[in-house]
């Protein structure tokens, strides 16, 4: 039994300080959050963890942090990560690294995973680019189908800071509650998602899913706390941690 935790950086939140417990950093592209410089650093301090690199490419849209839903063209979305990803893998390559996959951010991964246009213009961008990166995305959702199609190895994805709803989608942020902002809380869910395959809806429901990774997100109130408890909590109950690596 093994898991991978991964989490959002390059976003300006403090990096450093939760990187010890991962093993996987979703580096932003600077196009929702970050720049060149951030980006660069970013993954100096990664490799220096000694943690597997993956884009992390999004919206152009920096006053919502990426996480307001765009309709803009198949094309259009396709030439955006096409950019982004290649960016980060030209940085990682600078520094001696190896870019492993690719998870996009907000809004993009949100409507990715129920669009399966959406999704195979991420998808096509990431097989024109570099089709050995892995494709990251909502447990069971369709960026998953759309990468298996495109014959893109996956990751699927779950979260343990985050509230599902009973149709296995993420509770919408503006929803209250949608962030869990306590570490035993979180680490609770990581535990039962990473051990039973289950993740427990808003509603008291449970959600069958299957995952590789676990996302934790930086920009979470007590984030190092959070990373902490679920790595600590992981390890004791006997779940080996270990970096994230694609499958068919």
């Amino acid at each position: 039994m093994a898991i991978d935790l991964n989490a959002d950086l390059g976003e300006g939140m403090d990096d450093a300080s939760i990187m010890p417990f991962l093993t996987s950093a979703n580096i932003a592209c600077a196009m929702h959050a970050g720049d060149p410089e951030t980006m660069d650093k970013t993954v100096a301090l990664a490799l220096a963890h000694g943690l597997r690199i993956g884009a992390h490419p999004g919206y152009a849209d920096r006053e919502n942090f990426g996480r307001k839903p765009q309709r803009i063209s198949l094309s259009a979305v396709e030439a955006l990560v096409l950019y982004q990803v290649a960016a980060l893998e030209g940085t990682v390559r600078s520094r001696g690294g190896k870019l492993f996959y690719v998870k996009p951010h907000g809004a993009l991964y949100n409507q990715a995973a129920e669009d399966m246009g959406l999704a195979g213009a991420i998808a096509r961008a990431i097989q024109r680019l570099n089709p050995s990166l892995v494709l990251v995305g909502l447990a069971g959702s369709s960026l998953i189908e759309a990468a298996r199609k495109s014959g893109l190895r996956v990751a699927e994805e779950a979260f343990a800071d985050r509230r599902y709803l009973a149709d296995g989608k993420l509770s919408p942020r503006s929803r209250p509650g949608s962030v869990l902002e306590d570490p035993g809380e979180a680490a609770a869910q990581a535990l039962l998602i990473a051990k039973n395959g289950v993740v427990i809806a808003e509603d008291g429901s449970r959600i069958s899913l299957r995952a590789d990774t676990i996302c934790l997100h930086g920009d979470t109130p007590g984030a190092r706390s959070i990373a902490s408890a679920i790595r600590q909590k992981l390890e004791l109950e006997g779940v080996a941690i270990a970096p994230l690596v694609g499958r068919a």
